[in-house]
């Protein structure tokens, strides 16, 4: 998130998160401030760690780059953390979404329109609770559905 709104965003979800529990940072290199791809936000409760992808928008879908996707599952691998992409569309909440559960477009984009998270996004309460469990069922699913490869979703757990 370049723009002025994107970043106060940004600071918004990390201070929820906070509020929640986490201990939790904002990348400061984000948003192409260097040449390393790193996640907007990155935040962890001793018991799980999450690499978070930050995006808004007031009513359009929000769509990330394949790039993008790649290099959050890429980090968060090699972090020890699980990736998720976070959404938060004007007077919602954030909403977020193992990359595998994310519409992958024809080409190589991904994409979340605002029903989707609200109807089957993750809160941040979610993310409290959140089981291993519960991230190998979405990644099973998106491989069964298509969204995800088998080699994508046996990188995310080596």
């Amino acid at each position: 998130m370049a723009n002025r709104k994107g970043d106060r965003r940004e600071r918004e979800l990390v201070n929820r998160l906070d509020e929640a529990g986490f201990a939790v940072m904002r990348a400061p290199a984000s948003g192409g401030a260097t040449q390393r791809e790193l996640p907007d936000v990155l935040a962890g409760n001793s018991e799980v760690f999450y690499a978070i992808e930050a995006k808004s928008s007031a009513k359009k879908p929000i769509y990330l780059s394949g790039e993008e996707v790649e290099a959050l599952i890429y980090f968060a691998r090699n972090f020890g953390a699980r990736p998720k992409i976070g959404v938060r569309f004007d007077r919602e909440d954030w909403y977020f979404f193992h990359p595998g559960e994310v519409h992958r477009t024809d080409g190589g984009n991904y994409r979340v329109k605002k029903e989707m998270a609200l109807e089957t996004g993750e809160t941040i309460e979610d993310l409290l609770g959140s089981s291993g469990d519960a991230d190998i069922e979405r990644v099973l699913n998106a491989v069964e559905q298509g969204t995800l490869s088998v080699e994508e979703a046996v990188g995310m757990f080596d």
